[in-house]
């Protein structure tokens, strides 16, 4: 047996309760994990709420990530005692998994943690961190070099903003960080922003085209923000589209595009291929400065973490949250 956060559904609503589970109840695959540290994103957030429709099936175990220790391995990419972390996959929406102390997958999921990191650390990192890696990856792939200009970073205070504002102001770009939250200016600058703006500048709807600003954006939040980082981004700028936190919509012309030469790039990181994975988690051994994850995270026991999800639905949650399965 083993404990785990399960999602259940009737006709009228759904619950969410840490409950005992019998091993022989865990889902096909090929590598069963002791999950060590999992985490809460947004789309967990969503999940334990109910409040969108991303669990696809019941009962659930939610959550995205986890990193653990192999327990048992039917194939030849793990053994026993490997350390291993999972982004995505959708685990959490149509498979079970991380917020439980046992995890079973599929082993072209899971990737071997780099030795840089602590089991906890990467769930400090988590999902919106690999993201936020992936966003930096884009953008240096596409040429963009700190010496271009500065760098905008919306939903700043978030899980990815906070990752992506620690890796560009790292690696020397200068990032100006967006955020509707003025108490933790001191919070953004210690990550390495270079000047904080205010969300609502981004937020309204706006002009096609604006007054050009960014030499690249890394955006979390979508709708007019989304729209407005575009309009403002200088000629041959690129944007890098991650997040929704304002909605889904995006109402804008193709102005910037057509006009400016700006470049927008999708980023999803649920079903990027292994090489991007394994690149996005190389750039944060490298280059995330692992002493910060202490400020941009704080830890909860998983009796804890549904109270978690709806925080960080609410948007009343600063950076990350681990889960400790086993507390």
């Amino acid at each position: 047996m083993f404990k785990a956060l399960l999602i259940t559904k009737n006709e009228t609503a759904q619950s969410v309760a840490v409950t005992d589970i019998d091993e022989s109840q865990l889902p096909e695959g090929a590598v069963t994990v002791k999950v060590e540290y999992s985490t809460i994103n947004y789309k967990d957030g969503l999940a334990v709420t109910g409040k969108s429709p991303v669990v696809r099936k019941f009962p659930m175990v939610p959550g995205i990530d986890f990193a653990g220790v192999v327990e048992s391995s039917s194939s030849d990419l793990f053994k026993p005692g490997d350390r291993v972390v999972l982004n995505g996959w959708g685990v959490g929406e149509g498979h079970w998994g991380g917020l439980g102390q046992k995890a079973r997958v599929k082993a072209e999921w899971l990737i071997k943690l780099p030795a840089a990191f602590t089991s906890k650390q990467a769930m400090a990192i988590g999902t919106a961190g690999y993201t936020a890696a992936l966003c930096v990856e884009a953008l240096v792939a596409h040429g963009v070099k700190p010496e271009a200009g500065e760098v905008l970073v919306t939903g700043a205070t978030g899980g990815v903003g906070s990752v992506a504002i620690a890796l560009l102001s790292k690696l020397g770009y200068k990032v100006v960080a967006s955020s509707g939250k003025a108490s933790e200016a001191e919070y953004l600058s210690s990550l390495g922003a270079a000047e904080i703006v205010d969300r609502a500048t981004l937020s309204a709807p706006g002009k096609p085209l604006q007054k050009e600003r960014w030499a690249a954006v890394v955006d979390c939040v979508g709708s007019h923000t989304l729209a407005n980082a575009c309009a403002q981004t200088r000629y041959g700028g690129f944007v890098a589209a991650c997040g929704l936190a304002q909605g889904m919509d995006f109402p804008a012309s193709v102005a910037p595009f057509i006009l400016r030469g700006v470049s927008l790039l999708g980023i999803d990181s649920v079903m990027a291929p292994m090489a991007k994975r394994e690149a996005a988690w190389k750039r944060l051994a490298s280059d995330l400065d692992a002493s910060k994850l202490e400020s941009i995270s704080k830890t909860v026991s998983l009796s804890e973490a549904a109270a978690a999800g709806e925080a960080i639905v609410a948007g009343t949650i600063r950076g990350r949250v681990v889960v400790d399965v086993n507390a």
